[in-house]
């Protein structure tokens, strides 16, 4: 499928059409009552609450603003509006006439939005119940899967499946073979009889399986929806009586080939197929205590983070010819490490870690998008704490050698370095470019605060190249111009591979499963072949396979 228009993530609740949000107190519910004919792309219609990517752009934005708007809500229950119908999952029309990028990439964005539900339940007390109150397939019981607790309507009719391997030819690509595994511990012969079914499974059978938390009758699934959604905000401490701060819309300027905010600047050089990402530091005075910082959206990290965040899903989605992903740095070090005290003095303070939530879930994007990444730290720059951080996620970093004392770029580690931004491994990036050494890390503690230069960095190994200006230009010009020059596919597979070389969980499983299988899976013809599963859906033709194992 060509993508006609840019494709935009910013969007406020008046303008859902497929989310209705409601708050009750402690309770925020979330009901699914996709309009079938406000698809993102032209092609297929939105039928029994089945999904694009406009609908999880809405899921996304919705989740954020009862991160930061709502602090009182402890419980958002998620359920649908639609008579017998929870979720169908990915719109399966859609799929079949999309590129293999789009796949992938909506595959990913949806699997970024999942996890930052457990996220959000392990880090910030916002706990999810879905309220399956109708039929559930595939990415329906997906998005069901990365809530706390799953309570489904026992009405003899709804089940849940995950029927992407019998019915389409592919396999559930939003983590659900993952968490029905890792996070359910459906024993791995039930979980092979439930893949392979299309019909699914209901009632106290979905129970003793492990695939849901409980089931209710009718006419007792509110009330026993109510009992568990207190029940989980009993868990939580977010606060009852503080003050939202509303998320106002992003001050941003796109032009054909720039992007422009308030603290982040995208420049596309097309001949070279990169972009120029300067992340500018905070300026001026900031607060240093809480009461400084209360209900105001343009806070420099939470607006930074926003910004950035915006940068990263724009350019993976619109700019898939961009290779490589160039990251600088502007500002004042000293004003980033003050940043940084006040973000580790306040950590537990309900807007503070909110924040430090998007800051990590933004970072995290970072590592998971399939561009090449080079940090260029040159004069002028604040790679300094939470800043240091997308050094410390690019491939490779050059830092400028400079014999001027004034001029020369320094870089800073501050605690935030070894704890507030953990990656998806649950290392700090620190940690996973040392393999957890603990005199490396040792060596990097004792400087905690202090300003490098280059061959300071350099020697502790913290950058990977340290030119002087005689050969900064040419060597990182040769660095960019070998990069772009080879295939970008061996390159996307290389650097998930050499990133996350920490220890493995249900995140990286959920990312390397999605990057190795269902990428593969998304080009062989038993999908989408002129007779694959995705082609003849909803045709009434039969799939055609090739039986040879592969």
């Amino acid at each position: 499928m060509s993508i006609p228009s840019r494709v935009e993530y910013q969007t406020t609740p008046s303008d859902y059409k497929h989310w209705k949000l409601d708050f009750n107190g402690q309770v925020a519910t979330l009901k699914a009552d996709f309009d079938e004919n406000a698809g993102l792309r032209p092609g297929y219609k939105l039928k029994l609450n089945s999904y694009d990517l406009g609908v999880d752009i809405e899921l996304n934005d919705a989740i954020s603003r009862i991160r930061f708007e709502h602090p009182e809500v402890r419980t958002v229950v998620l359920t649908s509006a639609k008579n017998k119908v929870f979720c169908s999952g990915a719109n399966i029309f859609m799929l079949g006439v999309s590129s293999h990028a789009w796949k992938v990439n909506f595959c990913k964005f949806t699997n970024e939005t999942r996890n930052g539900l457990e996220d959000s339940s392990a880090h910030s007390g916002l706990k999810f119940l879905a309220a399956v109150n109708g039929a559930c397939a595939g990415g329906g019981y997906e998005l069901a899967l990365a809530c706390d607790e799953i309570i489904l309507v026992d009405d003899r009719s709804s089940a849940i499946s995950l029927p992407e391997v019998p019915l389409l030819g592919v396999m559930p690509g939003t983590g659900g073979l993952t968490r029905v595994t890792d996070k359910r511990h459906v024993r791995h012969d039930l979980a092979d009889l439930f893949c392979t079914s299309v019909e699914g499974v209901r009632g106290d059978r979905a129970v003793a399986w492990r695939l849901v938390d409980a089931i209710a009758k009718p006419a007792v699934f509110a009330q026993k929806v109510q009992e568990r959604a207190l029940a989980l905000a009993a868990m939580s401490d977010r606060p009852a009586d503080a003050v939202g701060v509303l998320l106002t819309p992003l001050q941003r300027t796109i032009e054909p080939d720039a992007l422009r905010y308030s603290h982040v600047v995208v420049e596309i050089d097309r001949s070279r197929r990169t972009a120029n990402v300067t992340v500018k530091g905070p300026s001026g005075l900031q607060p240093t205590d809480i009461a400084g910082i209360e209900a105001a959206a343009a806070w420099y990290p939470l607006a930074m983070a926003r910004e950035l965040e915006d940068a990263i899903l724009q350019l993976r989605t619109n700019e898939t010819e961009i290779g490589i992903w160039l990251i600088r740095t502007e500002g004042d070090s000293a004003a980033v490490v003050a940043l940084d005290a006040v973000l580790m003095a306040h950590q537990n303070h309900w807007l503070v870690r909110e924040t430090i939530g998007l800051l990590r879930r933004t970072l995290s994007r970072l590592d998971t998008s399939s561009r090449s990444l080079f940090a260029l730290i040159e004069p002028g720059s604040c790679f300094a704490g939470t800043l240091f951080e997308l050094a410390l996620a690019c491939d490779r970093s050059y830092h400028l050698a400079l014999d001027d004392a004034v001029r020369t770029p320094r870089i800073t580690v501050t605690a935030t370095n070894f704890s507030l931004y953990p990656m998806i491994t649950g290392q700090s990036r620190l940690e996973r470019r040392f393999y957890g050494e603990a005199s490396a890390l040792a060596t990097v503690q004792t400087k905690v605060g202090q300003s490098m230069d280059a061959n300071t960095a350099f020697a502790l190994g913290l950058v990977t190249s340290n030119p002087d200006d005689i050969d900064w230009a040419d060597e990182v010009r040769i660095a960019i111009e070998e990069r772009v020059s080879m295939s970008p596919d061996a390159l996307t597979a290389m650097e998930a591979n050499l990133r996350f070389n920490g220890p493995e969980n249900m995140l990286t499983r959920i990312f390397g499963r999605l990057t190795a299988w269902q990428n593969w899976i998304f080009q062989r013809p038993n999908a989408v072949g002129e007779k694959g599963a995705l082609k003849v859906y909803g045709k009434g033709e039969k799939s055609v396979f090739d039986w040879n194992r592969v």
